[in-house]
C-alpha cells in the first residue's frame, strides 16, 4: 500500500522560514530511514504559498488565485510517499517525523501534524470498471503510465 504523509504547515513553513541546520539534520537522518527501509518512495519540502497559486474552478471557468494564502491550516509545507504494509505502519512512520522540541526555525514550538492519506490502487476499484474492452485499456494505459513514471 501506498501512503502520503503530509507535512502541514506552520507560520514559519508559510514564511518560508528554512529549518536550522539540527532540524535539517535530523529531516535528513529521518529520510535516510525510510530509504534504508524500502518505505520511501518520493518526499520534498514545498515553497512558501507567496511563490505559489491556486486555480479554482466554478460553472467549467477556471479562475487564478496568487499566493500567499492566509490560512495555515490548509497549507502544506512537505509530503512524503511511502511503501506500508498497513495504515499503522504508515503511523508509526508519521510518529517517527522529527519535530524540534525546541520550536527551532522549522516548527512552531515544537509542535506540527502529519496528515495520512492511502493513495488508490487499481485493486481498489471493483473489478466491473474493467470488465469492458474500454475498461482494459484504460487499466493497461495506468499501469504503463506508473511503470514510466516509476510510480
Amino acid at each position: 500500500m501506498r501512503f502520503m504523509m503530509l507535512l502541514k504547515a506552520d507560520k514559519n513553513t508559510k514564511a518560508g522560514v528554512l529549518p536550522d541546520k539540527a532540524v535539517f539534520q535530523a529531516m535528513g537522518k529521518y529520510n535516510e530511514e525510510l530509504v534504508k527501509s524500502g518505505a520511501m518512495l518520493a518526499g520534498e519540502g514545498l515553497q512558501p504559498s507567496v511563490k505559489g497559486a491556486r486555480v479554482q474552478f466554478t460553472g467549467g471557468k477556471s479562475i487564478v488565485i496568487d499566493g500567499p494564502f492566509p490560512n495555515t491550516k490548509d497549507l502544506i509545507a512537505g509530503f512524503w510517499i511511502i511503501q506500508a504494509n498497513s495504515k499503522e505502519e504508515a503511523i508509526e512512520w508519521a510518529r517517527r517525523v522529527p519535530f524540534d522540541p525546541k520550536g527551532g526555525p522549522a516548527t512552531t514550538d515544537g509542535n506540527g501534524e502529519i496528515e495520512i492519506r492511502q493513495l488508490y490502487e487499481m485493486a481498489d476499484f471493483p473489478p466491473e470498471v474493467f470488465d469492458s474492452e474500454e475498461g482494459r485499456r484504460m487499466m493497461e494505459a495506468e499501469q504503463a503510465f506508473r511503470e514510466r513514471a516509476k510510480v
